[in-house]
């Protein structure tokens, strides 16, 4: 059983920052990313990064999001500056290795207040 933990998540004011880990217990991903879903909404990507460091970001985070990754720690962070309310949702990290199929992490709140 792999899990993927997240953690950073939190209530934070509108132009601030904040920091999400996620950490897999098992094995390393050939790509990990950060999704998230709004109530009501459907889950989006945000951002993810390749083993190789290829990274691909939604453009309603570009500029102000930065995806990174550990490989040896099998870890990967996203950095979020300048956050708006319509930022918040629960994020959740994904882990896709080089057979098929995706893990997700239980997902973590951000929360942004204007």
């Amino acid at each position: 059983q792999v899990e993927l933990v997240e953690s950073g998540g939190g209530l934070v004011q509108a132009g601030g920052s904040l920091r999400l880990s996620c950490a897999s217990s098992r094995f390393g991903f050939s790509i990990m990313g950060w999704h998230r879903q709004a109530p009501g909404q459907q889950r989006e990507l945000v951002a993810d990064i390749t083993r190789g460091g290829v990274i691909n970001y939604s453009d309603s985070v570009k500029g102000r999001f930065t995806i990174s990754r550990d490989n040896p720690k099998k870890s990967v962070y996203l950095q979020m500056n300048g956050l708006k309310p319509e930022d918040t949702a629960v994020y959740y990290c994904r882990g896709t290795p080089p057979w098929s199929g995706d893990y997700w992490g239980q997902g973590t709140q951000v929360t942004v207040s204007s």
